[in-house]
Parts: C-alpha cells; structure tokens; sequence
C-alpha cells in the first residue's frame, strides 16, 4: 500500500518513537529535526481532545506527529498544494483521515474553514528568514523558510485568533529573533511560560528555539527548560535526542 501512495521522487521517513510515517520529495521540502522537537516539546491539555492546528504544516510533519499525543482532531493548515497534497497522503498512509484535515489555503484566510477561538492547541515551525538575500532559489523551499507569503507577526496574529483562551502557542524558531518573537506574543496577549534552547553540539550556540505561550495567561513564570543537545562530538545523536526519536511512544 505504501508503494502505491509513493509518485516519482517520493519516499517515504519515520518517527520510530511516533509510529508516523511521512511522504516526503526532498527536492521540494523534507521536515528536519526542528519539526520532531517541536511536536515532542507541545504539551498536551485536558488529554488533547480540543483542536489543534498546525500553521504552516508543509508535509504535514509536526501535526502528525503530535497527533499521536492526543485524542481531538488536527488541522494541517499549509498553502502549497504540492506539500499539502503529500500530507494528505500522508494521513491516509498512517489511518488517520476521521481525525486529521488537511486545509490548503493561505493561513490568512483558514476563518473561512476554522472558526476564531476555536483551537486548544497551535503548532508552527514557521519561515525563519527575514533577509531576501538569504532566500534560496527553490521555490517550495523559498515559502517554507523564508517570509514570502506571511511574516512572523502574520503567523502569531493567526494563532491566536484561532486560540481559546487559556489555549497554547508553541513555535520552534530562531534564537537571534527571540527580542521580536517576545515583542510580538505580547501584543497578541500570548504569555510566554516555557523556553528552551537547542544547541547542535556542546560547544556551539542555540541554533533553535522552542517556545510555549498561553493566551490571556497571567504574566510572569518563565520557566527556562535545561538546555537540549543534539549532536555529540562525534556526529551522533546525543542520548536525549536518540531517545525522543526511537524511544518509547512519547507520554
């Protein structure tokens, strides 16, 4: 059967701890390890039987991912047809068509299918890059990484209108944008409760960071979460990031 999901330069990569396979073409855009940290950081409320959305989703990674977490429905909000079309795939290939939607359609406009204050749950690993002269000449990777069709700011609007409130926002991001990812949460009434900084090896510099918020939340209680490690001196996964990848089912 997974053969028969598969086009030409498709193939098809797994979370072991998750059970989840996802189809992916990597000449137009593969989830990396930012989407399964993201997916294992998102906590879970009221044993995740509210919806959950997934802005930005691409392949449909992070959502389906998370979506073995919890009990309600996902929706995979991407506006590339290419990508939304191998995550819908992607749901059927793992059973998972009565619980998780794919919508493709520009974020913006996702009121038209999900109703404000709707959401329990948002999930995004959006564009990182501002900069145009960083753009990379792949268009499906162009939309994904770089700010061509919505903003940081655009992303957060959206989250929220979509959130209940007492709702969760998690994004995986940028540590050089962390001051304006503060700066527009605030405006949006988004508390930040949880951070935590991911380092590719012990002796670099957070090249990630994964962020948790709640709407209409009281401010203050930052809690700062020890320091997340992925790669060891030698190129290998570190204990902590092998576990979340082919350990046990995430709890």
């Amino acid at each position: 059967m997974s053969d028969k999901l598969l086009k030409a330069g498709e193939r098809i990569d797994g979370l072991t701890s998750q059970n989840i396979k996802i189809i992916q073409n990597p000449d137009m855009f593969a989830y990396s390890l930012d989407a399964v940290l993201l997916a294992h950081f998102a906590g879970v409320s009221k044993l995740g039987r509210g919806l959950t959305v997934d802005l930005g989703a691409g392949t449909g990674a992070i959502g389906l991912f998370y979506a073995r977490k919890v009990l309600g429905k996902v929706a995979l909000v991407e506006i590339q047809p290419d990508l939304a079309e191998m995550a819908t795939r992607s749901v059927a290939l793992n059973d998972l068509t009565p619980r998780v939607q794919v919508i493709n359609r520009d974020m913006s406009t996702v009121f038209e299918e999900l109703a404000p204050n709707s959401a329990e749950t948002v999930l995004t690993n959006p564009p990182y890059f501002a900069d145009e002269a960083r753009q990379n000449l792949d268009e499906h990777y162009r939309l994904a990484r770089h700010e061509v069709t919505v903003d940081l700011a655009g992303v957060v609007k959206v989250g929220a209108k979509l959130l209940k409130s007492g709702g969760k926002f998690y994004m995986v991001h940028r540590p050089e944008r962390l001051m304006e990812i503060m700066a527009v949460f605030a405006e949006r009434k988004l508390m930040v409760k949880r951070i935590q900084f991911v380092y590719g090896k012990p002796d670099r510099e957070a090249n990630m960071v994964l962020i948790e918020a709640i709407k209409a939340g009281r401010p203050g209680g930052v809690r700062i979460l020890p320091a997340l490690v992925a790669y060891d001196a030698n190129n290998d996964y570190t204990p902590a990031v092998h576990d979340i990848l082919y350990g046990e089912k995430w709890s």
